[in-house]
């Protein structure tokens, strides 16, 4: 199949190309960035044949058979519905849009036009993620009745791009960042139906000068418009209630991105990966070792091509995508509310 690629940023660079470029079945077809000169760069490097900076020439292209887009978020559901209108297969970078509504449309757009689309959730895909699912269906945890999500940076403020910005992100670090550990908890839950949010969001660093800036350098306060921390909670249909704590920027000791579940015969965090359980009447402490780390990217990608093939349900599907979504969109209107949304 003869991929395009829309967006070549840092996601772009690190998670499609080089897995585009090592599938046997795909071939890098074309290129396209505002950024002319990047996306020259790109042919460059992986040698493909057609490079612009307008998207609708590769949307136009019969030669293309799937695109993928790795722009900001405000243009996902855009180009989105325009690639599938156009009968290409399309693979989004998280989140699949901003709201639930243009998600929905999404979806919508590729029944219709009997093509695919999926969102790129590859956390879900992380070693961590996957053994534990394996000791789940081992019964090694039980029943499974709250679960903790956290991304949490201590200086992790994004200096370019559109990060900062409310209209052309949607949010901060929830919708950007917590949204991997939100859809890993998901996944590892069996993507209960949720019914209720309550939810909590602050901008006390990112707006405001004199604060140290980390790793990632100098933010531009005067543009900061999104959360820099949001703390939730949700309910599920099936009982189990779901915890959330996120920031761009926040005084606590070091960065973190986990996923903690409590069950009656067992817990377990993804970061590291322990189980806490019970054995022979005794508290035992169970940590894999000599363990390989996947390539998230390639399994998201391979897998999605896979079900192309086969004509089989994407790995990643609608359901599951559209349920964070509700979760994300409901945290956010429940903090802006100050109460409880119920979805």
């Amino acid at each position: 199949m003869n991929v395009a690629v829309i967006g070549c940023g840092g996601i772009a660079k690190k998670g499609h190309f080089p897995n585009i470029d090592k599938l046997p079945n795909l071939t890098l077809y074309g290129v396209c960035d505002v950024d002319i000169e990047r996306a020259k760069d790109i042919q460059k490097t992986y040698n493909c044949p057609k490079v612009t900076d307008d998207y609708k020439e590769l949307l136009m292209d019969s030669q293309v058979d799937s695109v993928h887009i790795c722009t900001p978020n405000f243009l996902h559901k855009t180009i989105a519905v325009e690639a599938l209108k156009a009968k290409k297969h399309v693979i989004v970078e998280k989140p699949i849009a901003i709201t639930v509504a243009d998600a929905e449309e999404i979806f919508k757009t590729a029944k219709e036009n009997n093509v695919y689309v999926m969102s790129a959730n590859c956390f879900r895909y992380v070693t961590e993620a996957t053994m534990l699912k394996k000791f789940m269906d081992a019964d090694m945890l039980g029943e499974i009745y709250y679960a903790k999500v956290e991304a949490l940076r201590r200086r992790g403020i994004p200096p370019h791009g559109v990060f900062t910005s409310k209209e052309k992100q949607g949010g901060g670090p929830l919708i950007d960042i917590c949204i991997h550990v939100i859809d890993m908890a998901m996944y590892l839950l069996g993507n209960p139906k949720p019914v209720a949010v309550s939810g909590a969001s602050f901008a006390k660093i990112g707006p405001f000068e004199g604060h140290a800036t980390g790793v990632r350098g100098p933010w531009n306060p005067k543009e900061f418009e999104v959360e820099d921390f949001a703390c939730g909670m949700v309910r599920f249909e099936t009982g189990q209630v779901m915890q959330i704590e996120t920031s761009f920027a926040a005084n606590i000791e070091k960065d973190k991105q986990n996923v903690t579940l409590l069950g009656d015969k067992g817990g377990a965090e993804t970061q590291p990966l322990k189980v806490y359980t019970e054995h022979g009447g005794f508290m035992t402490d169970v940590t894999p070792v000599l363990v390989d780390k996947t390539n998230f990217y390639e399994v998201e990608i391979k897998g999605f091509y896979e079900a192309i093939e086969k004509g089989t349900d994407t790995p990643i599907k609608k359901d599951e995508v559209i349920n964070v979504m509700k979760i994300i969109e409901g945290l956010y209107k429940s903090a802006e509310r100050g109460q409880e949304v119920m979805l």
